[in-house]
């Protein structure tokens, strides 16, 4: 896999945490699979040991375990055929219903993942990753209030470990809806919990370029386009922000980075017409 490609997959698995919380909270997307973490990690609560929980559970979880991994290898009928082996042995669990309630998003289904996230919180209405996961199906079906509902309720969560996160896709859906002040809120709280994502950072630079902040966007796309998580977007903002700064060392960098390592791209052809305001 060449930097280029590394670097897509890693922006594109910032951008699927924002639609995957809990214990598959991060997925396989156009070719590119990050690590699960235990679910101890995930929820801050003690680790359930076999003799802490019933057969069933038991049996329920290493169906979830093998329904998770098929999920995040973009396996996704095959997904859903666990998850229904879940929930015949154990239609209590939450997580089953959170992970069915994704697999129907990414099938489009919106009504029935819906369903699903609402009996996730049946069963458990505190789950911040549920509350998390339901927000931003919301907000991808422009029911931006409700949206900001879900993701207000997994924040006042304080044992909630994945605040980032949330803020980012909060920030995200803010944008959507057009509410830059508030998005720019949100993000800039997530940049200080996680700088080091690229979803975030760039989100937050090209806000700040549209309000013509262009001093304080050149401070975030800077710190991206100096890491290896640098894309074709980032670097073509970049590029704008270093127009509007007159810093036209910076901007031939950037413009020759750009032309090596994106020759097909898009923003290499709005490049070379110079097309710096549209």
């Amino acid at each position: 896999m060449t930097n280029a490609m590394a670097a897509q997959c890693r922006w594109r698995a910032s951008l699927l945490a924002a639609a995957a919380a809990g214990s598959v909270a991060m997925a396989l997307l156009a070719g590119c699979a990050a690590p699960q973490q235990p679910q101890s990690q995930q929820t801050g609560v003690e680790v359930v040991t076999p003799s802490d929980e019933p057969d069933n559970r038991r049996r329920a979880r290493i169906r979830m375990e093998l329904a998770s991994g098929y999920f995040s290898e973009g396996k996704t009928e095959i997904a859903l055929d666990e998850i229904k082996q879940v929930v015949a042995i154990d239609p209590t669990l939450p997580d089953a219903y959170n992970l069915r309630g994704l697999v129907y998003m990414r099938l489009g289904d919106n009504r029935l993942a819906e369903e699903n996230f609402r009996r996730a919180l049946a069963l458990n209405p505190r789950d911040a990753d549920v509350h998390h996961n339901y927000g931003w199906m919301l907000c991808q079906s422009n029911r931006h209030v409700e949206a900001q509902r879900s993701f207000d309720t997994a924040l006042s969560n304080p044992l909630y470990p994945g605040r980032s996160k949330t803020l980012m896709a909060q920030g995200l859906c803010q944008a959507r809806a057009g509410n830059r002040a508030e998005a720019e809120r949100s993000l800039a709280r997530s940049y200080e919990l996680d700088a080091g994502n690229p979803i975030t950072g760039y989100n937050l630079a090209q806000l700040l370029y549209q309000r013509r902040e262009y001093e304080r966007a050149q401070f975030y796309i800077r710190r991206l386009n100096n890491t290896d998580l640098a894309n074709a977007e980032s670097l073509w903002l970049g590029i704008k922000v270093e127009q509007r700064m007159n810093d036209m060392a910076a901007l031939n960098q950037l413009s020759e980075q750009l032309r090596k390592r994106y020759p097909q791209s898009r923003e290499r052809a709005s490049l070379e017409r110079r097309a710096f305001d549209e």
